[in-house]
């Protein structure tokens, strides 16, 4: 499987790479990589060179906390969950460099809430950029029981590592 395409935005003078992760409503697997990522960049010394941030397709849950499972597995990896929900905006696919869905239905709707055929190659799905990719997609947890939140982990821990190396710029 080829990896994204990776951005060829031009770049002001120290500009952090800019990443959202985005899931159906915000409030368990984006998030869940929005920390996990944050909490591996950080630990590789690159925090100042990246912006973090997720966001869902819709607004139910806006304004609200991860999950509550999802931030209990999270925490007793070590990872923090508190970023609040967000619905996606149209303002995202100018600022975001890389928009990244977790299934295949995420990738469809963030494809057509594009506003040009040119910010369409910013989306992508995190599977991809994984250079052993073990799924096609991050599965949704939210319906199901414990071992859902700490195979979502299992995934983000594998996978985001390799975002970090195809996205890093120093």
């Amino acid at each position: 499987m080829p990896f994204p395409k990776l951005s060829t935005a031009p770049r002001e003078e120290q500009r952090p790479v800019r990443v959202l992760f985005v899931c159906l409503g915000n409030i368990c697997r984006s998030p869940s990589a929005e920390g996990v990522f944050r909490h591996y960049v950080t630990e590789q010394g690159a925090a100042e060179d990246y912006e973090i941030d997720s966001a869902g397709l819709i607004a139910v849950h806006e304004g609200e906390l991860p999950d509550g499972r999802m931030r209990a597995h999270a925490a007793r990896r070590g990872y923090t969950l508190d970023s609040r929900s967000r619905p996606i905006s149209y303002e995202d696919f100018f600022y975001y460099d890389y928009i990244i869905g977790m299934d295949e239905q995420n990738r469809e709707r963030l494809l057509a809430l594009a506003p040009t055929a040119e910010l369409q190659e910013k989306v992508s799905l995190l599977p991809e950029w994984s250079e052993r990719p073990a799924r096609d997609h991050v599965p949704d947890p939210y319906y199901g029981g414990a071992e859902g939140f700490e195979h979502v982990l299992d995934l983000l821990e594998a996978i985001l590592p390799d975002l970090y190396r195809h996205t890093h710029r120093r």
